[in-house]
Order: structure tokens, then C-alpha cells, then sequence
């Protein structure tokens, strides 16, 4: 694994809890957690599209909008519901109890669609050491709330 990988997947990590107490502040203020969401989404478009016009990221044909398959579309679904989420829970359960839990459910998954190869995964069967790492997270998460 190269470390510019490494690095670059903790900078997205660190992302994460911070974005969770940003979005929760902005559901606080905005006064519900689906605007704030909302918001949030709205301004990471603005910056995805800037930084596609700067770079010069070649637009795709229209016909993207005909063959790709449905589920690829769920994405930014999927993207929705994590921030949504995690703008409820942070100020409930803390940045350490929710990145945690949402991090085992990611390993859970992870381990699924790995397991069978799924949405263009490659194929990792599961073994005892996905699972007992998976274990290990959420136990970590038990201890954490346990303070």
C-alpha cells in the first residue's frame, strides 16, 4: 500500500468527525438536520464544480444518463443519509460514539461486498480476521461510550 494512500485516507478521515460537529452546529442554526444537509451538499457541489472547471476534468457525453444502471445513481443517495445521520447523532452520542459506530457499520458492509465482489468490488472472501477486526471495532466503540 503506497503512503500517499495512507495519507490520503486519513486526511479523509479526519474529515469526517469534523464535518459531523460542522453540520451539526449548521442543523442547530438552520434549525433542522435535513437543511442542514442539504446546505452542506449544496456547497460541496459548488466546490466539486469549481474545481472541475479549473482543472479542465472533461464533461461526460449525455448519454451517461442512458447507460449507466440505475443503482449507480444511489450514490449521492447514500452520501445524504451519512451526513443527514450524522448531523442527528453527533450532538447526541459525541464525535468519538458516532464516527465509531459508523465506521464499524462501514466495516460490516465492507466485509459483504468485498465477500461476494459486490458494486465493483474485487472479490476478498471473509475470514476470521475480517470478522474479528470488525468485532474489535465495535468493542472499541463499547469502551468508548463506556467512559
Amino acid at each position: 500500500m503506497e503512503v500517499y494512500y495512507v495519507i490520503l485516507a486519513l486526511i479523509a478521515g479526519a474529515c469526517a468527525p469534523t464535518q459531523a460537529g460542522i453540520n451539526s452546529q449548521l442543523g442547530s442554526v438552520a434549525g433542522d438536520p435535513s437543511l442542514a444537509a442539504m446546505i452542506s451538499f449544496m456547497v460541496g457541489a459548488v466546490g466539486l464544480t469549481a474545481y472541475v472547471l479549473v482543472t479542465g476534468v472533461p464533461w461526460p457525453s449525455i448519454r451517461i444518463f442512458v447507460d449507466v444502471p440505475w443503482w449507480m445513481w444511489t450514490g449521492g443517495l447514500l452520501g445524504a443519509i451519512l451526513v443527514f445521520v450524522s448531523i442527528v447523532l453527533a450532538p447526541k452520542l459525541g464525535a468519538t460514539a458516532t464516527l465509531g459506530l459508523i465506521v464499524a457499520g462501514q466495516m460490516m458492509v465492507s466485509v459483504i461486498l468485498d465477500h461476494f465482489g459486490l458494486v465493483g468490488y474485487e472479490e476478498h472472501r471473509v475470514n476470521m480476521w475480517r470478522i474479528l477486526g470488525v468485532v474489535l471495532l465495535l468493542s472499541g466503540v463499547i469502551l468508548i461510550k463506556k467512559h
